[in-house]
């Protein structure tokens, strides 16, 4: 059985559910939106964040969801999904997943309008329900993941980004989105409970170790969607490249820098830098940094009795580290 599948097995019927609630919560009167959403939602990926949602509010309360449940999760994938089709107009992208992407098939001005339709239903899914709590949780996600995109953005440029400005960015693009799901779960059958930070602080980790983990496919020799070098040709500061920026001495540095900025579309100069960083430690710092993030969300865990939704976490944690893409 494939590890997503097994992750699955304890919140099979939950994530059944949620299907139709999350498609229903799409609908529009506007048949060109129905169109787009219908597309959508049949091109699902591995719909891990509804997953997070179920298995923590399952693991906090002895195995019960709730109507407040499925409206978090649903909440949280319709905004996931608009920040992905605005992310593809942004980045230009063609394809997404495999297929097409909402801007290539419908052009940038739909794509956008189609993203904001989805934030505001969850908006609207949130605050027709009372839920103003889990709505806060949603907010702060999807303001920190704005933020974590600009630093990015404007650390890039200048190349300047230490381990501590790394961290936070990864934090807020990638790790928030992963907290709020599991703090979602938590508060949707806990409300105003300590589990709800406990749980949020799981998610981050894990979203930390996670992004860690893609840091690294970028110097790997598998097959994995994404060609080997991408980040370097974009000029993405990972881990593994920070860290040896912070170990050589000035001209290695000059180098090294001076090949990301200006040669950064050179495969072969590309090559070298990513030899180089192998040759310096890089990849053995971030594979170390990215264990202790693993470890830090497993010992939360132990907190929590032995159950198939614990059990289903921990696989997920693994998962996380140890995924071939």
């Amino acid at each position: 059985m494939k590890v997503i599948s097994q992750i699955k097995l304890p919140v099979e019927k939950e994530m059944e559910l949620f299907e139709k609630k999350f498609f229903e919560s799409m609908s529009s009167k506007v048949a060109l939106l129905n169109r787009i959403t219908h597309y959508i939602v049949n091109r699902k990926g591995k719909q891990m964040r509804p997953m997070f949602v179920f298995l923590v509010a399952k693991m906090v309360s002895d195995g019960s969801v709730n109507e407040r449940t499925y409206r978090g999760a649903s909440v949280i994938e319709l905004i996931h999904t608009a920040t992905l089709v605005h992310d593809d107009v942004v980045d230009d992208s063609n394809r997404r997943r495999g297929f097409f992407s909402i801007n290539a098939l419908w052009k940038n001005k739909i794509a956008v309008l189609v993203g904001d339709y989805l934030l505001s239903k969850g908006l609207l899914l949130s605050i027709d329900n009372n839920d103003f709590d889990l709505l806060k949780i949603i907010s702060v996600a999807v303001k920190e993941m704005s933020e974590g995109e600009l630093l990015q953005i404007e650390k890039a440029r200048r190349l300047d980004i230490t381990e501590t400005v790394y961290y936070d960015i990864i934090r807020q693009k990638t790790a928030t989105l992963i907290a709020a799901c599991c703090s979602l779960g938590a508060a949707s059958v806990r409300p105003e409970s300590n589990e709800i930070a406990k749980m949020r602080r799981f998610g981050e980790l894990i979203g930390m170790a996670f992004q860690i983990k893609d840091d690294l496919f970028d110097y790997g020799t598998e097959k994995i969607g994404k060609p080997t070098g991408i980040d370097i040709k974009e000029q993405k500061m990972t881990l593994p490249l920070i860290y040896t920026l912070n170990k050589v001495s000035d001209e290695e540095k000059k180098w090294l820098i001076n090949s990301v900025k200006n040669h950064n579309k050179d495969k072969k100069r590309v090559k070298e830098v990513i030899e180089f960083v192998k040759n310096n430690g890089g990849l053995d710092y971030a594979v170390k940094r990215m264990k202790e993030f693993q470890k830090e969300a497993m010992l939360i865990l132990e907190d929590y009795p032995d159950s198939p939704y614990r059990e289903s976490l921990e696989l997920m944690v693994n998962y996380v580290i140890e995924r071939k893409k």
